[in-house]
C-alpha cells in the first residue's frame, strides 16, 4: 500500500505527540501541530545519523538555525516569513525522523510525498503557503547545502574537496557564527533556541 491511500481501520498512522494532538501521517491536520512539539523532537533528532563529532549530537533543530543563519547571512534583506520557511525546512523530521539522502533515495516516492504533506500542513498552520515559489525553494535549497557543507567538514569527517563537490561551496558565515552554530548544544538548548528564533520570526 501506497501513502497516497488511507491504512487499513486498524492500522495505527497516528502519532501522538507530547502536547497531547494526535498527528495523522496520511493526512495531516494544521490543527494538529504545535511548535513546542516541533522543537522538542527536531532538538532530538541527530543529523548525519549521529556520525558526527563532539558531546552531543548536532540535532536537526540547530540544523534549521544554521540553514536560517545562512539565507540571512546570503540575502540579508530576505522577508521574515521566507525566514520562517527556511527555520521550518526540515519541520517534518520531528514525526518522521532525519534520513540521510541516500537512503531517502532507496525508499523513493512514498517517503518524499508523506514529507510534502506534513511540511504544507505545517506551513498552513504558521501562515505560510501549503508550498513556496520555486525561487524560494531554491534560496532555502542552496542555504541548506552551505549548511550542511559546514556541518561535514567541521563535524562529519568529510574532506573539503569531498564536501564541495558534494554540497557546493563554503558560505563564508563569520568565525564568531560558525563557532556558535558548529558546536552541537545540548537537547535543551537546542529545543529552547529554535523556539526563540521562531517566536522572533514570529513577532
Amino acid at each position: 500500500m501506497t501513502a497516497t491511500k488511507h491504512a487499513a481501520a486498524d492500522t495505527r498512522v497516528w502519532q501522538r505527540m507530547l502536547s497531547g494532538r494526535r498527528l495523522d501521517l496520511i493526512d495531516p491536520s494544521p490543527l494538529d501541530i504545535e511548535i513546542a512539539d516541533i522543537a522538542h523532537g527536531l532538538a532530538r533528532v541527530a543529523r548525519w545519523n549521529g556520525q558526527t563529532s563532539g558531546a552531543h549530537i548536532f540535532s536537526v533543530a540547530q540544523h534549521t538555525l544554521l540553514v536560517e543563519a545562512v539565507m540571512r547571512a546570503q540575502t540579508p534583506r530576505i522577508d521574515e516569513k521566507l525566514r520562517l520557511a527556511a527555520l521550518l525546512h526540515d519541520a517534518p523530521e520531528y514525526v518522521i525522523g532525519d534520513m540521510i539522502s541516500p537512503f531517502k533515495a532507496v525508499l523513493g516516492g512514498d517517503y518524499k510525498l508523506v514529507e510534502r504533506r506534513l511540511l504544507s500542513a505545517i506551513h498552513i498552520r504558521f501562515g505560510l503557503p501549503p508550498e513556496l515559489p520555486p525561487a524560494v525553494t531554491a534560496q532555502i535549497k542552496n542555504a541548506d547545502r552551505g549548511a550542511a557543507y559546514l556541518e561535514a567538514t567541521t563535524l562529519a569527517g568529510f574532506s573539503e574537496a569531498e564536501a564541495k563537490r558534494l554540497f557546493g561551496r563554503d558560505p563564508g558565515l563569520p568565525e564568531s557564527v560558525r563557532e556558535d552554530y558548529l558546536t552541537p548544544w545540548s537537547a535543551a538548548k537546542a529545543e529552547k533556541r529554535f523556539l526563540a528564533r521562531f517566536n522572533s520570526l514570529q513577532a
